[in-house]
């Protein structure tokens, strides 16, 4: 049987590339037969990374059966992972975010849990001597895990080991860092394609706050009018995929990543109140707020969201 090796559902470029990046360390370094799997269509910019090294796009699943081996990457929150997860057979964690309740597993596993930016970071690390085994196509894929999930160095969860480590990726790869960024940058801010339903569960995290329970959505954009222009319809659709998910609200940040600023909207009083405790501003009668500096759902808007 091989071990499946998966990210979270709604899948960003990390949790598209580490997931790759584990599965061949374990089968071509380790031995191992291992399998990386998506829980859902990658995003626009994970996609570009598959296009740029020509990699296959890892099958979809929905679920995993009983006693399933699975390694499970850049999560660790059972919310963002397959329904039957407790009934498989967790063999490893590599994650960098805090850590949830619920996953139990059937013996004890290696776990590894860092602050670090990225996930892809963590596995160099884990990797030791073995990674400079890495293909071409390997280090790229890890250069844009950790330039997506630190914004090209902006984002304030960036460390000096993930940063060192995406310099030495691009010095072996001759590529800038910066021309790099903004090809995958360009790349995520596309989102013409997709409808606002789609949008708002993009990249989203499900999370209880005071008794209520928000799909927290961020989108990291170049040209965040494309989005904002939708801004409307983007409103009515918060209700609508608000009740298909079985969350109280929907809460949407458009990030501008050249900008270093988020705008969060405004679709009722809720979020307005919301938005004022955590944020420290003011709303006023608008449908939206811009908030200056916020660009890390992880390390600045997670932690600050009150009732």
């Amino acid at each position: 049987m091989s071990t499946l090796v998966f990210g979270h559902k709604a899948p960003d470029t990390d949790s598209t590339g580490s997931p790759i990046l584990w599965a061949w360390y374990m089968n071509e370094v380790l031995g191992h037969s291992a399998e990386a799997v998506l829980l859902g269509e990658p995003n626009t910019e994970a996609a570009w990374l598959l296009q740029k090294y020509d990699l296959p796009k890892p099958r979809i699943i929905d679920d995993v059966e009983d006693g399933q081996r699975v390694v499970i990457v850049d999560t660790n929150n059972p919310a963002e992972l397959p329904a039957n997860i407790a009934n498989a057979d967790i063999r490893r964690i590599i994650d960098h975010h805090r850590l949830v309740a619920g996953l139990s597993t059937k013996g004890p596993i290696d776990i590894t849990v860092k602050p670090l930016a990225c996930t892809a970071t963590i596995m160099h690390e884990l990797m030791g001597d073995d990674a400079a085994k890495m293909p071409e196509w390997a280090k790229g894929t890890m250069l844009a895990c950790i330039l997506s999930d630190t914004l090209a160095f902006r984002s304030p969860t960036t460390t000096e080991t993930d940063k060192a480590l995406a310099e030495s990726l691009a010095s072996d790869l001759g590529v800038q860092v910066e021309i790099f960024a903004s090809e995958m940058f360009a790349a995520k801010s596309d989102v013409s394609a997709f409808s606002d339903a789609e949008l708002l569960r993009m990249d989203s995290k499900e999370a209880e706050i005071d008794g209520k329970t928000f799909r927290v959505s961020v989108l990291e954009t170049t040209s965040p009018d494309q989005v904002l222009s939708r801004k409307d319809s983007l409103m009515s659709a918060m209700e609508t995929v608000a009740k298909e998910d079985g969350v109280d609200q929907v809460l949407l940040f458009v990030v501008d990543i050249l900008k270093e600023e988020a705008t969060m909207l405004i679709p009722n009083d809720m979020v307005r109140s919301m938005a004022e405790k955590s944020f420290s501003t003011v709303c006023g009668d608008a449908d939206y707020v811009v908030l200056p500096g916020i660009i890390s759902r992880k390390k600045q808007i997670m932690p600050n969201l009150t009732l």
